[in-house]
C-alpha cells in the first residue's frame, strides 16, 4: 500500500528546521522521537514552542514529541517506520551517520535527507542496495509550518512505492506541496530561487538601486512577500544565505559587501542588523556603496504609484516590467533573467514547467512561478526584447509558439494544460483537488457572476457561493448572493450549499467602509436594514432545509467568522485565524456572532433553571470582548468556534473537496434541520457582576471608557437583558438586542474614531 501512514517518525537533529519538521508531523498527530547530541533535543523543543510565529497548531501537540539523546538512544530507531536526518550540512558527517544508521534500522525503514543542495549519490555512496532502496531527500522548507513546499528526489535505487508512500503522506496528511526534483545542486526552488536573488544583487550593485528600493519593486506589486529579498535574507541569515550560496553552480560570485556584513556580524535579525536595522523607532537601510546605515528613504517611482490603481496582480507585473523608469528597468531585467534561467534548466533540474512554478510559489510564497510569470507578461511579446539584449533562450519555447501555443499554461475544456516540450503539445495538469478558478472558467458549472459573489456548481448536487469582494469583505451583495444561492438549494436545483473562497483570506468580515459612510450620513435605517439582513442570512444558513458547510482558511474574522458559525458544519483548513474581533472597531459583532458562541459554549448546560451558567457565559463574554483570534483550526476548537464534529485539513488544495464531501455525507445521511435554540440565561445579576469586573478593570486603566462601554453590550446582550433562567429566550430575542446594541454603538462618536483609524492604518485604536 502507498497510501499508509507512518505510524512514528525520527528526526535526527533538533536545529531550527529538524524541530520544525518534529512539530509540523506533531502537528498532523504522529509519533516522533526526536534526536539530537547531549540534551540538544530537549533545548530544540522548548525554542521551537517559543517561536512565532508559532511552529505547532497547539502548544499541547507538542505533547506527539519524545525527545532523546543521539549518543544513547539512536539504537530506538527500531522503534520508527520513517527516518528523517536533519544534521549540519557536511557531506562527510552526513555520510558517516548513514552508515552508523543502516545497522541499526529495520530492513524497511523509510530514511531520508532534509539536505537543502547535497547530492544524495554522494551521501550514500557505500551503502547497500536496501538502503538505497529505501532512500530519498524530504527536503521541507523554514518555517515549515507555514510554506507548504516539501522537494522530494529520488535515487535510481529508491523503490517507486516508497517514493509514492512518501508523496502521499507528505501531501495528505501534513498538507504539503509536493515537487519532484533531480539529484542536482539545490534541487529546484532553492536552484531558481538562488539564481533569482544572486542575480537581483548583482543588478541592484551594478545600477546603484538601494535595498529599500529594491523590495518595494519585488514585494507585492510583482507577486512576491512584503519581505521581498533584502529583507528576507535578514530573516534567513545572511551566513546561511551564503552557505546555501557555496553550493550554487551557474557561474556567480558572492558579492564582496555580503562577505564583509558577515564577517562584521551583521547576520541579519538574529544579529540584530542586516541590510536594515532598527534604532528606536527609526528603521535604519544599509547603503551599499559606503556600507554604512541610513535613514530609509521612501520610495518614489512613477510605475509603482501606478500600479496601486491596478486590480489584477496580472495587470500590476505587465505594467511595472514593461514601464521605462528605473522600476521598469530592474523589473524587466531580473523578470527576463528568471524566465530564461528556468527554460534552459528544463529537464536538468525537473521534468516539467508546473513543477518547477510549484517550487517557487510554495517554497518562496510567489504568486507566479516563471512560467506563469512568462504568460502573464506576453510570451510572444517578450521574445524579441530578451533575444536583442542577448539573452539565449532555449528552441522549445520558439517551437512551442510555431506550433501555435501562444502561452505555457492555458484551460481547455475546463482543465488546466501545460506545454511538455518532449512531447510536443499541451497535457492536461493531473489533480484530485476541486478548483473555484477552473470550474468558474466552465459556462456550465458557473450559475450566477456577479461583482460580488460567484454561484459555482461543484458537482454531484453541491453549490458553492464564493466572495471576490476587495479581502473577501461581506456586503449587502454578498448577503443577497448568499441568500440567492439557498433559494436554489431549497428550490430542489442543488442538495447543498458551500460557502468557500479564493484568495489570501476567507473573509476579513464585513464593509466597515460602507457602515462607516452610513453612520456619518446618518442613514440608521439603512445600517438597522443591513444588520438584520446580516443576522438573518445566518440564521437561514442554520436552519435550512438543506445542510450548509463553510471552508474557512487563514483570516476569517468578524462578519466571515459569523457566517462560518451559523453553518451546519466547518471544513477549516489548519492555518485558521479566526475572532469576532469587532470590539477593536468600537462595535460588537452585529451578524448572530454573540448569539452563536453563546449557542456553542452552552451546548454542555444542563436544562434547568438552576444550573450555573456563568462561568460558560464568562468564557463567551472573554473571547468576544477581547477580540480573541485563533492561531491555528486546533485552537478554534479549544475557543470552540469550530466543534467536535468539525474537520480540520493540514493541505489547503484540499479544503475544497473536503467541504463538498461533508455536504454530500449530509445528505446521503438524509439531513433534517434542527429546530431553533432556546437559551436560560442569567440576566440583570449576572451582568450586574460583569459589570462590577469590567468596571474595576477601567479603574486600574486597564480598559479606556470606551471598552468599558462595549463591553458592558456585549455583557447585556450574553446575559440576556431583562429576563430570568426560569423563562427560557428565543434566539431571535437575542438577536434584537445584539441588533440594539450594535446600532447604539454606531452612533459613538469614539467607535467612528476607530472605524476610520483602522481604514486608514489597518490597525486598531485604543481609545
Amino acid at each position: 500500500m502507498t497510501n499508509q501512514r507512518f505510524k512514528k517518525v525520527c528526526v535526527v537533529g533538533a536545529g531550527v528546521m529538524g524541530s520544525g519538521i518534529a512539530a509540523q508531523l506533531a502537528n498532523a498527530g504522529i509519533s516522533v522521537l526526536m534526536l539530537d547530541v547531549k540534551d540538544f533535543a530537549q533545548t530544540g523543543l522548548q525554542k521551537a514552542l517559543k517561536l512565532k510565529p508559532a511552529s505547532f497548531f497547539t502548544p499541547k501537540h507538542a505533547e506527539w514529541i519524545e525527545t532523546g539523546c543521539l549518543e544513547t538512544d539512536l539504537a530506538r530507531v527500531k522503534e520508527c517506520d520513517w527516518v528523517i536526518e536533519a544534521i549540519i550540512e557536511n557531506l562527510d558527517v552526513k555520510k558517516d551517520f548513514f552508515s552508523k544508521l543502516e545497522a541499526l534500522v529495520n530492513p524497511g525503514t523509510v530514511i531520508s535527507s532534509n539536505s537543502s543542495g547535497l547530492s544524495l549519490k554522494a551521501m550514500t555512496e557505500g551503502r547497500s542496495a536496501n538502503f538505497k532502496g529505501h532512500f530519498l531527500l524530504t527536503h521541507f522548507f523554514n518555517p515549515v509550518r507555514y510554506l507548504p513546499l516539501l522537494e522530494i528526489v529520488a535515487l535510481p535505487e529508491t523503490k517507486p512505492e516508497v517514493l509514492k508512500r512518501v508523496a502521499w503522506f507528505g501531501e495528505t496528511l501534513l498538507g504539503k506541496g509536493i515537487v519532484y526534483g533531480k539529484d542536482t545542486p539545490n534541487f529546484v526552488a532553492n536552484r531558481i530561487g538562488m539564481f533569482g536573488m544572486m542575480e537581483t544583487l548583482r543588478l541592484a550593485q551594478e545600477g546603484g538601486y538601494t535595498p529599500t528600493e529594491v523590495d518595494a519593486i519585488f514585494g507585492p506589486s510583482m507577486g512576491r512577500p512584503k519581505s521581498a529579498l533584502f529583507r528576507t535574507m535578514d530573516v534567513v541569515g545572511l551566513d546561511t544565505f551564503i552557505h546555501v550560496a557555496e553550493n550554487y553552480k551557474d557561474g556567480f560570485e558572492i558579492p564582496e559587501f555580503l562577505r564583509k556584513m558577515v564577517a562584521n556580524g551583521w547576520l541579519g535579525q538574529k544579529s540584530g542588523q542586516g541590510f536594515f536595522k532598527k534604532e528606536g523607532k527609526e528603521i535604519l537601510a544599509l547603503d551599499l556603496a559606503d556600507m554604512t546605515y541610513k535613514p530609509k528613504a521612501k520610495v518614489r517611482f512613477d510605475s509603482l504609484g501606478a500600479v496601486k490603481n491596478l486590480k489584477t496582480l496580472e495587470e500590476k507585473i505587465k505594467h511595472l516590467v514593461y514601464a521605462n523608469d528605473r522600476a521598469g528597468q530592474l523589473a524587466w531585467k531580473l523578470t527576463a533573467s528568471l524566465c530564461v534561467y528556468s527554460a534552459n534548466r528544463l529537464y536538468e533540474i525537473a521534468d516539467d514547467i508546473v513543477q518547477m512554478d510549484n517550487a517557487l510559489k510554495w517554497g518562496f510564497n510567489f504568486a507566479q512561478g516563471p512560467f506563469e510569470t512568462w504568460d502573464t507578461i506576453g510570451v510572444g511579446e517578450s521574445l524579441d526584447k530578451m533575444a536583442s539584449e542577448g539573452l539565449k533562450i532555449p528552441d522549445w519555447v520558439n517551437q512551442m509558439l510555431r506550433a501555435g501555443r501562444k502561452s505555457f499554461y492555458a484551460v481547455e475544456n475546463g482543465q488546466r494544460t501545460y506545454w511538455d516540450p518532449k512531447a510536443g503539445r499541451a497535457k492536461p495538469i493531473e489533480t484530485k483537488n476541486v478548483s473555484l478558478t477552473l470550474l468558474k472558467q466552465n459556462p456550465t458549472k458557473l450559475v450566477k457572476d456577479t461583482m460580488a459573489t460567484s454561484l459555482v456548481d461543484l458537482g454531484d448536487g453541491v453549490l458553492a457561493c464564493e466572495f471576490h469582494t476587495k479581502m473577501n469583505a461581506i456586503d449587502n451583495e454578498v448577503l443577497n448572493d448568499i441568500n440567492e444561492a439557498i433559494d436554489l438549494c431549497e428550490s430542489g436545483k442543488f442538495d447543498a450549499l458551500v460557502l468557500a473562497n479564493d484568495g489570501s483570506n476567507f473573509s476579513v468580515g464585513a464593509n466597515i467602509f460602507l457602515l462607516y459612510m452610513g453612520a456619518m450620513q446618518g442613514e440608521w435605517g439603512q445600517i438597522e436594514t443591513m444588520i438584520r439582513l446580516f443576522q438573518n442570512t445566518g440564521v437561514r444558513l442554520r436552519y435550512s432545509s438543506i445542510p450548509t458547510v463553510a471552508a474557512p482558511f487563514n483570516m476569517t474574522l468578524g462578519g466571515g467568522c459569523e457566517l462560518s458559525l451559523w453553518c451546519n458544519e466547518i471544513c477549516a483548513h489548519a492555518e485558521l485565524y479566526m475572532g469576532l474581533v469587532e470590539a477593536g472597531v468600537g462595535l460588537i459583532p452585529g451578524g448572530g456572532g454573540n448569539i452563536r458562541m453563546l449557542a456553542r459554549t452552552l451546548q454542555g448546560a444542563v436544562d434547568n433553571p438552576g444550573f450555573n451558567t456563568d462561568p460558560m457565559i464568562q468564557r463567551a463574554f472573554e473571547q468576544v470582548a477581547m477580540a480573541k483570534v485563533s492561531i491555528s483550526a486546533h485552537d478554534a476548537k479549544s475557543m470552540m468556534m469550530l466543534n467536535c464534529r468539525d474537520s480540520i485539513i493540514l493541505n489547503r488544495q484540499h479544503l475544497l473537496e473536503c467541504a463538498k464531501q461533508r455536504a454530500l455525507g449530509m445528505v446521503k445521511s438524509e439531513y433534517r434541520s434542527s429546530a431553533r435554540c432556546t437559551f436560560r440565561l442569567p440576566g440583570k445579576s449576572t451582568f450586574s457582576t460583569f459589570d462590577m469586573v469590567l468596571r474595576s478593570l477601567r479603574d486600574g486603566h486597564q480598559i479606556s471608557d470606551h471598552d468599558l462601554k462595549i463591553a458592558q453590550k456585549i455583557a447585556h446582550v450574553m446575559t440576556g437583558g431583562d429576563c430570568t433562567p426560569r423563562v427560557p429566550v428565543q434566539e431571535q430575542y437575542l438577536l434584537d438586542l445584539e441588533r440594539e446594541a450594535f446600532l447604539s454603538l454606531c452612533g459613538e462618536e469614539k467607535t467612528m474614531a476607530r472605524i476610520a483609524y483602522m481604514l486608514e492604518n489597518n490597525k486598531p485604536l485604543r481609545n
